[in-house]
């Protein structure tokens, strides 16, 4: 009885740190800045918020941060798929995301 307790628990123990992981994921995968934007019915606003956006993008200081950016949120591929295209490694990727990210938020808050 003692074996298949502990088989359980083993199994619980790798499903919960699966699943955490697949949070932990996401979460960084997800744009924190694009929620601020709320979506609006007017014309103006819309505007607004894509002028918005299209000025910060086109703030950022490097071509592979750019892209790298455009890729991740835009074209929703991974940070492997990424790597793979632009040879450099996943490392370097969430790297250069994070740099981006940081740029963008200081710029926003300014």
């Amino acid at each position: 009885m003692e074996p298949t307790i502990d088989f359980f628990r083993s199994e619980l123990y790798r499903i919960a740190w699966r699943m955490q992981y697949k949070v932990r994921v996401q979460h960084k995968h997800e744009c924190s800045y694009v929620q601020e934007i709320t979506p609006s019915t007017s014309f103006t606003e819309q505007a607004d918020n894509r002028l918005l956006l299209e000025s910060l993008f086109k703030s950022m200081p490097a071509h592979i941060g750019k892209q790298i950016i455009l890729d991740l949120y835009i074209n929703d591929k991974s940070e492997k798929q990424i790597a793979q295209e632009l040879n450099i490694s996943q490392q370097a990727v969430n790297k250069w995301k994070q740099k981006m990210l940081n740029t963008l938020n200081q710029k926003m808050s300014f």
